[in-house]
């Protein structure tokens, strides 16, 4: 699809004609300049989308970060003991999970876009549910490994599918708010599945099952349950939500339009496609992401064994890391709440990331001290992996323009990046507990803090560039915004910072 006229967008199906793009690049909330519009219709709009949008995926999201760390929790309740799964293998099925994960994102939300959310995620919702039950028949290294891998290749559809649909209904402004309640139902995943754990694990012997197979079952279930609710109800995409009626629609796809600027293709470019690939914004989001990745995955996949070295039993422990996740939780949403308000980005993200170094620090300093101040370290660690999530997502879909070029960008980055989980899968070895960990702490310390330079180096080139946009010539102006499909490469796209 071409560029259009300077004067005008194509969109769906018809022309909107938009403010000179010279002009507005004077200030970066011109593209939120949504005065034109009747406030009290968006508003409506937006609460109904969030209604409609934002409990449901949040649910989704819950389920599926539970069903991929619940093997943690499994561990304690005895998995490792009763299959003869060694060190080694525990940690391979930890990472395994995420070589499915990375191979398949990017054509799942290839399909996605072709097929549309509302049938494509109830598709991958069936399929990994239904695994995550049946993992409750593996008896040995082997089965486990296998079906972790294909949990990883059928979950690789959900959390960039998500992210992608948030971008395509909320203006850029609005992103961050959105994707921390989505995300921060990871962090409650964390509380509720200890909590939910503590309860199942007792069920030992239950119908001649161990309470780790009754955890797989009962945590698999609800997944396909949801499926139902999610073919009926989850939203497609704003021309085609069913539950909108024509002016909702129209208003909804016209503020989208003036935030976008002039990054509004919505037809699939196998041009944008290939963008991706050579675009160093993007691989920079993509180191971001694997360094952060490796912390969080680690982090969440051994977090019960980190704390049942504080002497906790078994139940105590799986009950002992919810007070840590809720903690992370409201933190989450109160960045994401700022950062929309403050139209930030980098910042929100940096500081979080430095934060979670300072605690891994903490906990390689207080690891022979009392449990409380272990305990309080961790908390500070978890906080500072987890807040910093929602700006990262905000920030590059926000600065990704093309329906084309973002879904296969937001894949891709949370693909590469999940390499980080794949690496988090072996940062914490068996023989390592009786020091307290010392060398997990060090290697995720270490990767914090070196990605909180590089986002605080991203941030400073975007604004850079800029500052460049806005100082060109006319000339220069018009030259580049010769040609097809620039998307945010478009001299009048701004990026946020």
């Amino acid at each position: 699809m071409s560029i259009p006229e300077s004067n005008t967008h194509v969109v769906l199906d018809g022309k909107i004609p938009v403010e000179d793009a010279k002009e507005k690049m004077a200030d970066e909330r011109a593209y939120d300049n949504t005065s034109e519009l009747d406030p009290v219709a968006v508003a409506k709009l937006r609460r109904k989308v969030d209604l409609r949008l934002i409990p449901l995926i949040s649910v989704l999201y819950l389920c599926s970060f539970l069903d991929r760390v619940n093997i943690g929790n499994a561990k304690v309740a005895g998995l490792a003991t009763n299959i003869g799964l060694g060190a080694s293998e525990y940690n391979w099925a930890l990472s395994i999970f995420f070589i499915g994960y990375i191979l398949f994102e990017i054509p799942s939300n290839v399909m996605l876009k072709m097929v549309g959310p509302r049938k494509w995620i109830a598709i991958v919702m069936v399929a990994w549910g239904t695994i995550m039950m049946a993992m409750a028949g593996v008896t040995n290294a082997a089965g486990l490994l296998a079906a972790r891998f294909f949990l990883g290749v059928t979950e690789s559809g959900l959390f960039p599918g998500c992210v992608y649909l948030i971008s395509l209904w909320y203006t850029r402004s609005e992103q961050a708010l959105r994707n921390g309640l989505f995300f921060s139902t990871a962090t409650m995943a964390g509380a509720f599945g200890g909590v939910l754990a503590y309860g199942i694990a007792q069920m030992e012997g239950v119908r001649g099952l161990h309470g780790w197979q009754w955890i797989f079952i009962l945590e698999g279930l609800p997944t396909v349950l949801l499926t139902i609710v999610v073919y009926f109800f989850l939203p497609d995409f704003p021309a085609a939500a069913r539950f909108l009626n024509k002016e909702e629609k129209d208003l909804a796809i016209r503020r989208l339009v003036i935030d976008a600027g002039p990054a509004t293709q919505t037809e699939f470019s196998w041009k944008q496609f290939r963008s991706v690939f050579v675009d160093w914004k993007i691989h920079l989001h993509m180191i971001t992401y694997i360094l952060n990745a490796a912390p969080l995955y680690s982090l969440s996949l051994f977090l019960p064994s980190i704390v049942q070295g504080f002497h906790f039993d078994a139940l105590t422990t799986q009950a002992m890391t919810a007070p840590i996740y809720v903690t992370a939780c409201i933190f989450t949403i109160i960045a994401a709440i700022t950062s929309d308000r403050y139209r930030e980005r980098g910042y929100h993200y940096a500081l979080p990331t430095f934060l979670g170094g300072i605690g891994y620090i903490l906990l390689i300093v207080t690891r022979n001290s009392s449990t409380a101040r272990r305990y309080v370290s961790l908390v500070v660690t978890t906080t500072g992996v987890f807040t910093g999530v929602p700006a990262m997502l905000a920030w590059f879909t926000g600065n990704i323009g093309g329906h084309t070029k973002r879904g296969v960008a937001t894949a891709a980055i949370i693909s590469f990046g999940n390499i980080g989980g794949a690496i988090g899968g072996q940062i914490y070895r068996a023989e390592d507990a009786l020091d307290g960990y010392v060398r997990g702490h060090t290697i995720c310390a270490v990767m914090m803090f070196v990605s909180g330079l590089l986002i605080l180096l991203l941030k400073y080139l975007l604004h850079r560039e800029n500052e460049r946009r806005a100082n060109l010539t006319p000339e220069q102006f018009a030259k580049e915004s010769e040609g097809e499909d620039l998307c945010d490469n478009h001299p009048a796209f701004v990026y946020f910072t």
